[in-house]
C-alpha cells in the first residue's frame, strides 16, 4: 500500500464523520446544488483512484459519494424525493436549456437588459411640460 493510498483514505474517511451528523439531523435541509456535484466528484474520484490501483482511496471516495448522494435523497429542501426526473422538472429544464443557448447566440449586448442610469427620473418629476 503506498501512503498516499492511506492518506487520501483517512480524508475520505473524515468527510463521512462529518457529514453523518446532517444525515442524521431531520432538520437539515442541504440543496441539491450542493450535495449532486459533491456527490458526482466522489464518484468519480472513486473511479479514479480505483483505475490507479488505489484501491483503499477508491473505497473511501465512493463511500463518500454515497453519503452525499444519501444527503441529496433525504435531506434536499423537496425532501425524500424521487421526482429529479419528473416529466415537469426536465421540460422547465430543457426550456431552461433552450433559453440560456438562444441568449449566448443573440449578437445583441446584454447591457440592452438594464436600464441606464441616465434615463431614470427622479420620484414626482416627468419629461412632459
Amino acid at each position: 500500500m503506498m501512503w498516499q493510498d492511506l492518506v487520501f483514505m483517512l480524508g475520505s474517511g473524515l468527510s463521512i464523520v462529518f457529514l453523518a451528523p446532517t444525515l442524521r439531523d431531520s432538520s437539515a435541509r442541504v440543496p441539491l446544488g450542493t450535495s449532486l456535484p459533491s456527490m458526482g466528484i466522489g464518484f468519480v474520484y472513486a473511479t479514479t483512484f480505483f483505475t490507479l490501483g488505489m484501491t483503499f482511496s477508491a473505497m473511501g471516495a465512493f463511500a463518500a459519494g454515497t453519503m452525499w448522494s444519501l444527503i441529496a435523497l433525504f435531506r434536499s429542501p423537496q425532501g425524500v424525493s424521487m421526482k429529479l426526473l419528473a416529466r415537469e422538472n426536465l421540460a422547465l429544464f430543457v426550456s431552461d436549456l433552450q433559453y440560456w443557448l438562444a441568449r449566448r447566440r443573440s449578437d445583441g449586448s446584454h447591457a440592452e437588459q438594464y436600464v441606464s442610469i441616465d434615463t431614470v427620473q427622479p420620484r414626482g418629476q416627468s419629461d412632459r411640460p
